[in-house]
């Protein structure tokens, strides 16, 4: 309820300064990786609608979270986690109450090659691959959610050799893509290109097998009087917002 209350009221100061007609501002947003395609088209949308610009860096949430704490310019985070904007809100880095989950991910296992991979993952279990590509567990939610996919399944032990991994789902995504690796975890997002989905197969992975992949979104306090960050936070909970998202493959 804190949170909405706080967006509600920026809301209204939002307004407020639209009606004065306020001059168009830039925020320096953090993007997981797993969100970059998305957030391209949200922040087309966005510009068109508020006036204002946003300018997008994308990485692995573990690095923002380190970069942040050391003065990165950032106004907005847009993590592939909870507990991140959690723990930048903690320890003093964030606007207080201003976390939201603007959207819930899906892990994939993919391949670019047709009928790869089964409709349950047994390929996992099989020797038909060399190498699977992963996010790094340590700094991206989404790898941490491939290992423990792979830990549920008892398939551990078996790949664990054949492992690759990348700073952030989307270098997880590119080792696949260029075949370095024959398949990898990615988000189901990712399998979305101009609205089209990518060639291969696929397995979505039932979300029983990892933690739940919830993203929240947070004002840092370098943004808080930023007007165009703030309208940023306003603008990722509308419903056009969430419509870009839901066709990107995420929930709410």
């Amino acid at each position: 309820m804190v949170r909405r209350n706080w967006i509600g009221c920026w809301s209204l100061l939002w307004l407020g300064l639209a009606g004065l007609g306020a001059q168009a501002a830039e925020v320096q947003v953090a993007v997981a990786a797993n969100f970059s395609g998305t957030m391209t088209v949200l922040s087309q949308v966005f510009q068109q609608e508020s006036g204002h610009q946003a300018s997008i860096i994308t990485g692995a949430t573990g690095k923002f979270y380190a970069q942040i704490k050391n003065g990165a310019p950032f106004q907005v985070l847009l993590a592939a986690d909870a507990q991140t904007p959690l723990l930048l809100e903690q320890e003093g880095f964030a606007v207080p109450g201003s976390r939201f989950t603007y959207a819930v991910g899906r892990l994939v296992l993919w391949s670019k090659q047709p009928d790869f991979v089964d409709a349950k993952g047994d390929v996992l279990r099989s020797a038909r691959f060399k190498r699977l590509a992963i996010a790094d567990p340590r700094l991206a939610p989404y790898g941490a959610a491939a290992v423990q996919v792979l830990e549920q399944m008892g398939a551990m032990a078996q790949v664990k050799d054949r492992l690759v991994q990348g700073d952030s789902v989307a270098q997880a995504y590119q080792f696949v893509a260029s075949g370095n690796a024959e398949l990898g975890f990615i988000a189901s997002s990712q399998l979305v290109v101009n609205g089209q989905p990518m060639a291969g197969s696929s397995w979505l992975v039932p979300e029983s097998l990892h933690s739940p992949l919830r993203q929240d979104a947070v004002l840092l306090k370098s943004g808080q009087a930023n007007p165009a960050a703030i309208a940023l936070m306003v603008f990722l909970q509308s419903p056009r917002a969430r419509a870009v998202m839901r066709e990107h493959g995420y929930t709410h």
